[in-house]
């Protein structure tokens, strides 16, 4: 018969006090990750929350709908370029933008977008590695479009997200 082992001298020990380890520090790492990340909305807009319902302003978009307001965001060597499509813009006024990453809070930007002979345009390199939302509306916001810029694609639509015919 063998002389018995000392505790620390068995695998299994190491196992039974390693692997709840692990998990705590992969807790600890996982929430410094959420912390980090910023708000948990994917709607970088303001909303109430009353019991369990989430709610948001839709008068933009509704005018937006409404005035017909349709617009192609390009993505160009010298920077970004919006052309309208269709509806009744402002043309003498510059527009907001805003692109938000899908994931990470920290990457979201927004950019003045100056009117120019076309529609209007403004310098910025766009990351072309993942995909981007789109918001464009005046800096009174009285109407706001949206769209979706897919990963290495040059160009995207930007309309109201409400549907037409429905009052």
């Amino acid at each position: 018969m063998s002389a018995p082992r000392r505790a620390l001298r068995e695998p299994m020990v190491w196992l039974v006090m390693l692997l709840p380890a692990a998990v705590v520090v992969a807790g600890f790492v996982t929430l410094g990750i959420a912390i980090k990340s910023g708000g948990n909305d994917g709607v970088p807009e303001a909303v109430h929350r009353t019991a369990q319902i989430q709610t948001a302003e839709l008068g933009p978009e509704d005018r937006a709908r409404r005035r017909g307001l349709r617009a192609v965001l390009q993505v160009q060597a010298d920077g970004l370029r919006v052309l309208p499509v269709q509806g009744d813009f402002e043309r003498t006024d510059p527009l907001r933008l805003t692109l938000t990453h899908p994931l990470r809070a920290d990457r979201d930007t927004s950019i003045e977008l100056q009117p120019d002979a076309s529609g209007w345009h403004a310098q910025m390199v766009v990351d072309p590695t993942h995909d981007w939302q789109l918001q464009l509306a005046p800096h009174d916001a009285a109407w706001r479009i949206h769209g979706r810029l897919p990963a290495g694609q040059q160009a995207a639509h930007l309309a109201s997200s409400l549907r037409d015919g429905g009052d």
